[in-house]
């Protein structure tokens, strides 16, 4: 019908109403969730098209390319490990290492066989790992999109000088000293602690093979990636990471990290935890004094 030139609606029904309402809605939500996922996807595009996303592909690329190679290293290195696993385990348990009246057990048949197939993998993967940083540290300051993201980070690439060979030397020697920590003080005292404390308890002290063993171990890792401490305050240093004043700002939160992870690593008593913590501590203060008097122009 004609009104004045417009055209008028036929009279609908309120169902009918109701039913092109929701269809609108509908409409609507799905836009919506399409221009998100339109920009969800342009979001990942950017991130995949920065450098840092490109350094992560070309890592992807590299160890696509070297899987067999790892593979066939990581069996050969297991293969050739696993024979002496038995010896390296005889060590471990040898009655002079052990505190008094305490036994090593078995209870499955197979407890023995897996602990040796265990260790042999962890040195399989270990020696993997280093041919990854390795290689990884070699490729990489031919890596232009590692080049951007160092540029993007305000940050010095680190050259093959003196000062990288003496940084290598040293997480050698401090990995070697964080070992030699763990296993002259820190392992016995610890042992000799949870012995008597059982002793005194009325219980009888018979050890899980896997378990002890991988107490040792987890304590000698730990203590070895521990005393890495002024390594790793000094190359974020040196890199311009952060700034020395930044550190020291934030050094009661240091120090409380260091105990937080000494109370894991170590029976709950005061002297366990501070001397699980304190080398960490007195190392990562003996990098602050080190780069202070060898940087002093540094802020």
């Amino acid at each position: 019908m004609d009104d004045g030139g417009w055209i008028q609606p036929p009279p609908t029904s309120g169902k009918v109403n109701k039913r092109a309402h929701g269809v609108c809605y509908e409409g609507a939500v799905l836009a919506r969730n399409m221009t998100g996922t339109d920009e969800l996807s342009k979001t990942v595009n950017e991130l995949l098209e920065s450098p840092g996303g490109l350094l992560l592909l070309d890592i992807k690329s590299h160890l696509r390319k070297r899987m067999k190679l790892l593979a066939f290293v990581f069996g050969l290195i297991f293969v050739a490990c696993f024979p002496f696993t038995s010896n390296v385990i005889s060590w471990l348990i040898a009655e002079d290492r052990l505190p008094n009246d305490v036994n090593i057990i078995v209870i499955t048949p197979v407890e023995f066989i897996l602990l040796q197939v265990r260790l042999a993998a962890y040195c399989a993967a270990f020696v993997v790992l280093a041919i990854l940083i390795v290689e990884g540290a070699w490729r990489g300051g031919k890596n232009p999109a590692l080049k951007m993201r160092l540029d993007e980070l305000k940050a010095n690439a680190p050259k093959p000088t003196k000062g990288a060979i003496g940084t290598f030397l040293a997480v050698i020697v401090l990995g070697g000293g964080g070992i030699a920590y763990a296993w002259n003080l820190l392992i016995p005292m610890l042992l000799e602690y949870l012995t008597i404390d059982a002793q005194n308890a009325g219980l009888a002290t018979q050890w899980r093979l896997a378990s002890y063993v991988g107490f040792v171990a987890n304590l000698a890792v730990a203590s070895a990636i521990g005393f890495q401490a002024p390594v790793a305050t000094l190359l974020v240093l040196r890199l311009e990471v952060i700034t020395r004043s930044q550190v020291r700002r934030y050094r009661r939160h240091i120090w409380f990290t260091a105990f937080v992870l000494g109370a894991f690593l170590s029976p709950p008593d005061p002297l366990s935890l501070f001397l699980v913590a304190m080398p960490v501590i007195i190392l990562f203060e003996f990098a602050l004094m080190l780069d202070a008097v060898t940087r002093k122009s540094a802020s």
